[in-house]
């Protein structure tokens, strides 16, 4: 389906009238094993962790979206990073951007280098220490744009470029961008991530991860660690992501709205000490946003000065939940030095600036004069 333009891929990649029924949803397989044809014969499916019909569909879909040759489902975006890595070997060497999520963070520090793998972490924005850290052991370069939660970008043709020259590959979390507003793999990337808990789900009602090859050894590779490891995405929330997916331009262009508004906002604010949002003109990656991204999103940062101004603004807020994760249709806003990074130490958040003020904004798809007006009441608390 590769002719037709993103919307129409949105909404009929994967999901094709179902061939037994004419169903026009593609129907829950709400089961763990299959009748067999014969001895080692059967109808293209025989247990559910190796594959099953409403899986298959989505990872059609999700490979579709991305441009990507194979997609595959797990059960959770930590379990995609696992699986992308789980192939490795004692003595490699991985580079990752220096102010990922923290708990790719911690499943590369507490877990990953206890098999004898090297992590090193790199500011990716930053060629020069890309092309310095490439070791002839090193097996991938690990890109997470914009990263969360300070939205720092990285060039990511440009740091494909350099890897591959080398013999390296590069994955890309795609996360905070959805495919609907950058496509890696058409910028050079191998491999592309997500967890589809966020906007690809778009419901905050399931948690699920993806990874989209663009080689067959990816493909090789990702189903061995689906049926050996077995951190599948199920079926029903497999349908669920299949759900959102069908309407995830449409979300994507009121998020992105919201957003740029509520970033607009925000950078007239004196209480805000720092905003890190990409589409504003003053972000010193503005136009690496411009040149790789089909839109800035809804994702942003900014400092309030200390824990107790960013308690008291989440403490006032209304419309816009105190919660972790992000991309549902709600608007969400956490205290990042104690969420999604908790997992670090003091020394570490400080190293990458995430401050016990910084406060990270999801933003929905409620209207944006209302949310506006949430978070002026609010920061008349701080």
């Amino acid at each position: 389906m590769s002719e037709y333009k993103y919307s129409t891929l949105a909404v009929h990649a994967g999901q094709y009238p179902d061939p037994l029924t004419g169903a026009v949803n593609v129907p829950v397989y709400l089961s763990s094993t299959f009748e067999l044809t014969g001895i080692g014969t059967d109808k293209g499916w025989d247990y559910s962790r190796a594959g099953n019909p409403t899986r298959d569909r989505l990872e059609e879909a999700l490979a579709a979206l991305e441009g990507g040759t194979c997609g595959h489902a797990f059960s959770s975006g930590m379990a995609a990073i696992y699986a992308l890595v789980a192939m490795l070997r004692s003595g490699d060497h991985v580079i990752c951007s220096h102010n990922v999520y923290g708990g790719t963070a911690r499943l590369f520090n507490l877990i990953v280098r206890n098999y004898g793998i090297d992590i090193e972490y790199v500011d990716t924005g930053n060629l020069d220490a890309v092309g310095a850290a490439i070791r002839p052991s090193t097996k991938l370069v690990h890109i997470e744009t914009p990263t969360n939660p300070l939205m720092s970008l990285t060039d990511i043709a440009a740091v494909s470029e350099l890897a591959h020259a080398r013999g390296v590959e590069v994955s890309v979390d795609n996360t905070f961008m959805s495919p609907a507003l950058q496509s890696p793999l058409a910028l050079g990337a191998d491999i592309v991530m997500h967890s589809t808990t966020k906007f690809l789900n778009g419901h905050s009602d399931g948690l699920g991860g993806a990874l989209i090859g663009s080689t067959p050894e990816h493909k090789e590779r990702f189903l061995l660690v689906q049926k050996a490891a077995g951190g599948i995405l199920s079926p029903f929330e497999c349908f669920l992501v299949l759900r959102g997916i069908r309407t995830l331009p449409l979300r994507m262009k009121q998020h992105e709205e919201n957003g740029r508004a509520v970033a607009e906002f925000l950078s007239t604010q004196a209480k805000v000490k720092r905003l890190a949002y990409p589409g504003l003109k003053s972000h010193p990656q503005h136009q690496l946003a411009l040149k790789q991204q089909r839109g800035f999103g809804s994702m942003l940062s900014f400092d309030l000065g200390s824990r107790d101004a960013a308690g008291r603004f989440l403490a006032a807020i209304k419309l816009f939940l105190s919660a972790e994760s992000l991309g549902g249709v709600e608007s969400l806003a956490s205290h990042s030095a104690t969420t999604t990074h908790a997992a670090l130490s003091d020394e570490e958040r400080e190293s990458l600036g995430i401050t016990q003020g910084l406060v990270r904004l999801s933003v929905g798809i409620e209207d944006k004069e209302d949310l506006i007006a949430d978070l002026e009441q609010a920061l008349q608390a701080v």
